[in-house]
């Protein structure tokens, strides 16, 4: 079997006519029958037919296969956003009167989906505190769905899928996860039965800051029925931006492995300094997290996302982040380039206050995605910001 590297750089099978390895940019919308009959003219190995736009094309199944092949599942769907997966997921697989259970920690979008959803259809939601064990005892017999984020955002909580994998019944409850902050490089959600697995690609995969996307990968009749409300729900990848994903996502493995060293050195820093009250990084070996990440992780890899608290007042907060010179202030993470962002004005504002502040989400945190950039100068950068 190929390795993770060798898939992201060779997976997408591209070959054509004039011997390009590149997959190429289609922009057509239309393709035309081969004859009065309306035969279709080309057969995608989905089992589908080049048709419309809206429904399939070339370029974006070439991403598609890379994303199956790297995530380990038998097919992959690529969306214009990571909340265009999140959403048609919700709306294909739940219906009224069925129950979700998430923690009480997740992107702000999400949860305001969920919510529209709950308002709108009768889905009920129930929060549980971000640990396996609060996720199993929420799962009764209404239970139709767990929605978990492998490293929950912004405080880097990792949530235990072997745990949830061996005390749950996922022949009758499907879980769903959220891969965006570890990726595969060193955590392949399927193993633990996980019945999809959702990336933002804006993220990691593209890696750049100059692309949206979302990906859903699973099992070929999940992904096929997927496929049919993407469809109709008009969320497919356009050619340019999987042309895009599909060159920054040859590098996934290298970013990611000096993203995650860099961020583990800034920790390791961060938690000696003065100003600074506390660091969630489960890359630290006092981490209440670092066990069950050692235990999930296929690398001793922690991914490039920390939070820290600043000692002080908010202001005190926006004067560290104001000083920042080769940090960027950012609501993003993943790219080359660092972003320093306060999550209570961002990932982190729809979560409910009181929920907010037994989570440890408070107005003195700032949440680091740590890029490629010589560590010695981001730290320098950091500690005149403290300064």
């Amino acid at each position: 079997m190929t390795k993770l590297s060798t898939n992201a750089i060779h997976g997408h099978e591209h070959s054509d006519e004039y011997g390009s390895h590149i997959p190429p940019i289609y922009t057509s919308v239309i393709y035309e029958y081969i004859d009065y009959e309306l035969k279709l003219a080309k057969f995608i190995d989905r089992g589908n037919y080049l048709r419309y736009g809206r429904e399939e094309n070339p370029t974006t199944r070439a991403l598609e296969r890379v994303i199956t092949k790297l995530e380990g599942t038998e097919d992959a769907l690529a969306f214009n956003s990571g909340m265009s997966a999140i959403s048609t997921t919700f709306i294909w697989y739940l219906r009224p009167g069925d129950k979700v259970v998430i923690p009480m920690e997740l992107y702000s979008s999400t949860f305001v989906l969920l919510s529209n959803l709950s308002q709108k259809f009768g889905i009920k939601v129930e929060k549980v505190w971000p640990s396996a064990e609060d996720i199993v005892n929420a799962v009764d017999s209404k239970t139709s769905l767990i929605f978990v984020e492998s490293m929950t955002n912004p405080t880097n909580r990792v949530i235990d899928l072997d745990y949830i994998f061996k005390h749950t019944d996922l022949s009758r409850v499907a879980l769903v996860v959220d891969n965006t902050f570890t990726t595969p490089v060193i955590l392949k959600p399927v193993k633990y039965g996980a019945r999809l697995v959702i990336h933002s690609m804006t993220k990691y995969f593209g890696g750049h800051n100059d692309v949206v996307g979302g990906a859903v990968a699973g099992g070929k009749e999940d992904i096929m029925t997927l496929w049919d409300w993407r469809r109709v729900l008009g969320g497919i990848l356009q050619p340019f931006e999987a042309y895009m994903i599909l060159r920054g996502v040859k590098t996934l493995e290298v970013r990611f492995e000096k993203q995650s060293t860099n961020a583990k050195v800034i920790a390791e820093y961060l938690a000696e300094h003065p100003r600074i009250e506390d660091v969630m990084y489960p890359g630290l070996s006092k981490n209440p997290y670092h066990d069950i990440a050692k235990k999930l992780f296929e690398k001793p890899l922690y991914g490039g996302v920390l939070s820290i608290k600043i000692k002080g007042t908010y202001e005190d907060t926006l004067k560290f982040v104001s000083r920042l010179r080769i940090i960027k202030r950012c609501p993003s993470l993943g790219g080359t380039e660092s972003m320093a962002v306060i999550p209570i004005k961002a990932p982190a504002r729809f979560i409910e206050p009181e929920h907010r502040l037994k989570l440890g989400i408070t107005e003195n945190l700032v949440r680091l995605s740590i890029g490629l950039e010589d560590v010695n100068d981001l730290i320098e950068d950091l500690s005149q910001a403290l300064s």
